[in-house]
């Protein structure tokens, strides 16, 4: 493959959401079972590894192709996705925390001034109205919802809760209006087209990672507000379970939008037991655990197999060779 020739769709960041998401669940099983701490550090360093090697595919584009850069900006489903790239960066920093507080905090900070600016831009623009039925999926949830709850996870785990909860409320409120959009457009619209039915994955992000956030800005036993999260991460992971033989109709490695709501749901099921949680939480916890595992451990190898036969990044044509000169001696 030459990597000249690729040009990186921002939803693939979706990657390392997964992977640093369930690195950070083996995190939990560490402190919670006694698992090998190293195990979780290996995939949140595979996490690390994909996410240069993103970003600097990412930059490429930009630089030379900005063309391409600039209408996956302008287009109303493709646009939310780059949302991703400061999302996973604020990921990044969280990962490295234990590891480097300064570079992590860099990170950090970087990730949420550029989420910001981007989801307050790219939601605000919506406001303007125009958009089509056709165009409204849970990717909506990215620029705003996604990347204040992610921003609130790392200000908890860098100690900061209280700016957290800032993010936290930013987030949750979004969340709900929002979901009334887009389940307005499932319930009332035309069926959604197999092409974006991947992005329905996304759906259980928001109670999921929306529970991460909360237990991570708060301290104490679970309590109604962490049980109620929790609940409506589980009937999404039951309606998303109904449909989906109807999702699933193109190749696995399309259907990342699964793992980060997947991986936080099942870290902050846990995270819940270390403070406290029933056995029931326990016993949660773990079946989220073995199937965060199996989905994203899939996921990973559908992947790889689209990357050697090919078939995982778009690329632009060779340019064609100069014709010879006409003519003879």
């Amino acid at each position: 493959m030459d990597l000249r020739r690729v040009t990186l769709p921002a939803a693939l960041f979706g990657i390392v959401l997964g992977l640093s998401g369930l690195g950070n669940d083996w995190r939990v099983a560490a402190r919670l079972w006694g698992m090998p701490a190293w195990l979780g550090e290996a995939v949140m360093l595979v996490a690390g590894l994909v996410w240069l090697a993103l970003m600097a595919l990412y930059l490429q584009k930009w630089l030379q192709r900005g063309d391409e850069a600039r209408a996956e900006v302008a287009h109303p489903i493709q646009c939310c996705f780059i949302a991703l790239v400061p999302v996973s960066t604020m990921l990044m920093g969280n990962a490295l925390l234990p590891h480097q507080r300064e570079a992590a905090t860099a990170l950090l900070v970087v990730g949420i001034v550029a989420a910001l600016g981007f989801g307050v831009w790219r939601y605000g623009g919506t406001w303007k109205g125009g958009r089509s039925d056709a165009a409204t999926t849970p990717v909506l949830y990215l620029p705003t919802v996604a990347a204040n709850f992610v921003a609130a996870i790392g200000l908890g785990s860098f100690g900061w809760p209280e700016v957290g909860q800032l993010f936290f409320g930013a987030g949750l409120l979004a969340w709900l209006a929002i979901e009334s959009v887009l389940l307005h457009r499932l319930l009332m619209g035309e069926e959604m087209p197999v092409a974006l039915r991947p992005t329905l994955g996304i759906q259980l992000a928001p109670p999921s990672v929306g529970l991460l956030a909360y237990v991570s800005v708060t301290q104490g036993p679970p309590d109604l507000m962490a049980h109620m999260l929790l609940g409506y991460a589980l009937l999404q992971v039951l309606l998303l379970g109904r449909l989906l033989r109807w999702i699933v109709q193109l190749p696995l490695s399309a259907y990342w939008g699964f793992s980060f709501g997947l991986t936080a749901v099942a870290a902050a099921t846990l995270r819940l037991v270390e403070r406290g949680g029933s056995e029931l939480l326990l016993g949660l916890g773990l079946v989220l655990f073995v199937i965060a595992n199996v989905v994203v451990i899939g996921l990973s190898l559908a992947t790889l197999s689209a990357l050697f036969a090919g078939r995982l990044f778009p690329t632009v044509p060779a340019a064609p060779a100069a014709a010879p000169a006409a003519g003879g001696r």
